[in-house]
Formats: structure tokens, sequence, C-alpha cells
């Protein structure tokens, strides 16, 4: 077994496990007691992978860009799950874990959302498997990101604002954790990302994966490399960069690149680089790295980024920093808007706010000439161009 995956008792080193009130323990603990035994059935790997070839589009290209290429003097390659059905990667997530819910019995499903495309592929999810859909949402998330609330709502699911705290992501969670201990019989909770209590650190990473299964391959195909030299992918709760380092976790010549979200600066007051500015402690039933006070009262994180401002990472990604097999920056925001630029004008490509971070990484690391860089570009950023009209137009 690989030292990087997670242990029969659900942790990365000593982050991650399931840190949870009574009430529930029967609904984590029944997930936990048979997800592996849904994920390695031939009924779900069957209706799983067919929906992944024939609804959501896989796989993603590898697009190469040589334009990036010549400015940062490597083989830059960006990994294209904005060509995924609904916009960004968050759907092969969202469609393995209603197929999983149908297949436990559940009739309703709960999500919590952040930039609103984990919503918006539950709700697709929900739409296409005819199961119920509440996806709760921060107030001030829902006003910065009304084109994501305005598909949920066309799709079919009811989007409930969460009014406490910061408005955001957190306050979301906390809101969908709620509901869900009120209605453990029908309801399943699918998780957005690489957080909360085991076994969904591991469970959406193994959805996510598809990402670096692809990517060994067309690397290969198209640079006759076995391996690329670096994969770089932004991180607010993680699942994309999870997706993108998990086939290559044991490959330690490959270098993993993290990129956090630094907001207005990493000495601010107002980032969401938790990482570099957290300390260890337990958020949604998860022991990782989070944001804060000294008597440990979370602190509200920022980002220009709806998807970045949470104030946790995923446990995985508490341990790779910590034993450095991933390297972990941070961008600013006004370092992503301009990398989100240059990429827009360069390659006609419009990535995701979340994106942007994991392309501004590119100017602050040396590669070699002959290096193979693979950029995860985590989503597009339709639901962003209202923030980039304000900033850069």
């Amino acid at each position: 077994m690989s030292k990087y995956q997670v242990s029969e008792t659900g942790l990365y080193g000593r982050y991650g496990g399931a840190w949870i009130p009574e009430m529930l323990y029967p609904n984590v603990e029944n997930l936990r007691k048979c997800y592996l035994r849904i994920l390695e059935s031939d009924e779900f790997k069957k209706e799983y992978t067919g929906l992944l070839k024939d609804y959501v589009g896989r796989p993603t290209p590898l697009t190469y860009s040589s334009k990036l290429s010549a400015l940062y003097n490597a083989h830059i390659y960006l990994k294209r799950e904005d060509l995924a059905h609904t916009g960004a990667h968050k759907i092969n997530n969202a469609i393995g874990q209603v197929i999983m819910a149908k297949m436990m019995g559940k009739t309703r499903i709960i999500a919590e959302t952040g930039a609103g495309q984990h919503g918006v592929a539950t709700a697709t999810a929900c739409a296409l498997l005819d199961m119920k859909c509440v996806v709760y949402m921060g107030a001030l998330d829902i006003e910065r990101q009304a084109p994501n609330v305005a598909r949920m709502k066309m799709l079919g699911a009811e989007v409930v604002a969460a009014t406490s705290g910061n408005c955001t992501l957190k306050d979301a969670t906390n809101e969908a954790l709620r509901d869900w201990m009120s209605n453990p019989e029908d309801t399943f909770y699918v998780i957005g990302s690489v957080v909360g209590p085991h076994p969904y650190p591991d469970l959406v990473a193994r959805f996510q994966s598809v990402i670096s299964e692809e990517t060994r391959r067309q690397v290969t195909e198209q640079t006759g490399k076995n391996l690329p030299d670096w994969i770089i992918a932004c991180i607010g709760g993680g699942s994309n960069a999870a997706g993108s380092f998990y086939h290559f976790l044991d490959d330690e010549s490959v270098r993993l690149v993290a990129v956090e979200a630094a907001g207005l600066g990493l000495d601010s007051g107002e980032t969401a680089a938790t990482i570099a500015r957290g300390t260890e402690g337990i958020i949604h039933g998860s022991r990782t790295m989070l944001m804060q006070t000294d008597d440990g009262q979370i602190t509200e994180p920022y980002s220009i980024s709806a998807g970045l401002d949470y104030p946790g990472v995923g446990p995985l990604h508490a341990f790779l920093a910590e034993v450095g097999r991933a390297q972990v920056l941070s961008a600013t925001d006004q370092e992503a808007l301009d990398a989100a630029k240059l990429l827009t004008r360069s390659e006609g490509i419009i990535p995701a706010l979340e994106s942007a971070h994991a392309l501004a990484a590119l100017p602050k690391l040396k590669f070699g000439k002959d290096d193979v860089v693979v950029v995860t570009v985590s989503g597009r950023g339709d639901k962003d161009m209202q923030t980039y009209m304000n900033r850069l137009m």
C-alpha cells in the first residue's frame, strides 16, 4: 500500500479521521462500511465509467500551450477540466457519489458549494439520476456566483442561503451537516472536496483520480516520456489537486505543486492560504491544517475566488506538505487575475479564478528547458466574468 494513501483508520499521517458528533456517527459509519464494496462492484463501475465517457465527455484533452511554453522555457500542457460537462472537474465526483447514494437506497441529496461548480455538478447528476437535490450556499457566494445559482435552479435544485458567519463555503458546509443530522434515513451528503470525516477525503480523491489516470497516458502519448516532470494545481479544499496528484504520488521524480489563495497577501490578514498561515486543528470532522485563533476559533478566510476561501484544507494535502511530497505556493488575487488574462489573451482559454491561481505559479518556479509541466485548468471562467469585467476591463 502507498505511504501516501489513507490508512484503514482514515488517516494520512496524523491528519484526517472522523471527529464527529454522536448524531452523525451512524451516517458516516454506514458510508465507511460500504463505500469500497460499492466502488469495486461491477454494477457501479459499468454505470460510472459509462457516464464519464458518454455524458461527462472524458477523457478531457491535454492541451499544449506553445505561448506559455515559450514564455516559461519549458513544455507547458493544460489538463482541460474546463471542458468536462458543467465546466469543471466537480462533475467527476458528483456523478460518482449520486450513483453510490442510489445504490445505498437514498432518495434525497444535499450538498454544499462555494463557487457553485460543485452545486451545479450535483444538481446535474440529480437531474440525470432522478434524485431530489438541496444545495447549501453562502449568501455572499450566491451574490457573486449568480450564473451558477441560476443553473442550479434550472436543473431543479433547491438553493438554500447560509446566512451565518462570513456567508461563504464554511457556513454552507455547517448548514449541510445540520441537515444531514436531521435527515439520516433518506439523505446522502455529497461533499464536494477532499475534506470532511473519513471516508470522504478518500472517496472524493478516488473519483477525481481520473484526472491523473488520463494525464499519465496522455503525457506518454504526446511527449514520449513515461512521466511529466511537474504537476501544478490550485487548492482550497483540494479535490482537483488530489485528483491531479493521485496516480503520481509514488513517482517521486514528479514534482507536485499545490497553489493556495493568498488573497490580499500572506501577511495581510485577508488570505485563504491555509497551509502557509494555518495551524493544526479540527474542522468539519477532520484533523487538518486550518485558519484559527490561538484559542481555536475558526477565522474567516478571504480570496477573490469563491472556490478557494475555505478555512481548512484536505488532510491529504496537509500530509503531503508536511512530509515534503508536495511544494505549496500561494498566489494573490492580483497574480491570479494577471495569470487569467495572460492565458485568455495568449491561448483563447478563459479559466476559472480558482484555476488562475495554479497558472500564477508558473513564473514562481524554475523549469528545465526539457521539462514537461502539466497545469490543471480545473474549471472555466464563465461564472467569474463579472469579477473579470470589474477588475480587468
